[in-house]
């Protein structure tokens, strides 16, 4: 179920913001200075501020209208260097190899047409790219994350990272040529 935009507080707060180590995702999930980085459900912008001080350039993904407009104030600061999309990521027609990163944070599971949503991030992502996928234990299991594996090697990502925390599953998936 999608985080409504009314809830967004827990999205975004001090307690979250003290647990989180944003810069630590980013670098783990390849995110550089030079980084185009296309982040798929990006909510109210708890990463995407992060993003956009990191890399050369975000293209925020975002499906509730809510969440569009905190996300707009959120990253105010940052003219130019995020480009909020407002959209289902599984109907955007994006250009192909716009990004060097999809970056999706606690969303995948959240996409109802994931075999669309796959394509159109396959398309997205340049040669040699990565895929950064986080996922709360909580709601995926293994075997959904093994799905998610499964779907994103067909669309011709190999795996690099795969590991289990106690609140998140992590996949991080390069582009083959």
């Amino acid at each position: 179920m999608v985080c409504p935009s009314w809830l967004s507080f827990i999205l975004y707060n001090p307690v979250r913001k003290a647990l989180t180590d944003r810069e630590k995702v980013l670098a783990e999930s390849g995110i550089t200075a030079g980084s185009v980085v296309l982040e798929v459900g990006a909510g109210n912008g708890f990463f995407t501020e992060v993003i956009a001080v990191t890399a050369g350039k975000v293209y925020a993904v975002e499906l509730q209208e809510g969440m569009v407009e905190k996300l707009k104030r959120r990253t105010a600061r940052h003219v130019g260097k995020v480009e909020i999309i407002s959209g289902d990521i599984s109907e955007l027609d994006l250009p192909a190899g716009l990004a060097d990163v999809a970056f999706l944070y606690y969303s995948f599971h959240e996409i109802e047409r994931k075999d669309e949503c796959v394509k159109r991030i396959a398309a997205a992502v340049k040669t040699g790219g990565i895929l950064s996928i986080y996922e709360p234990v909580l709601e995926v299991g293994r075997e959904a994350m093994d799905r998610t594996q499964a779907a994103f090697e067909s669309a011709g990502f190999r795996t690099e990272v795969r590991r289990d925390t106690l609140m998140t599953r992590f996949l991080r998936m390069r582009k083959a040529a």
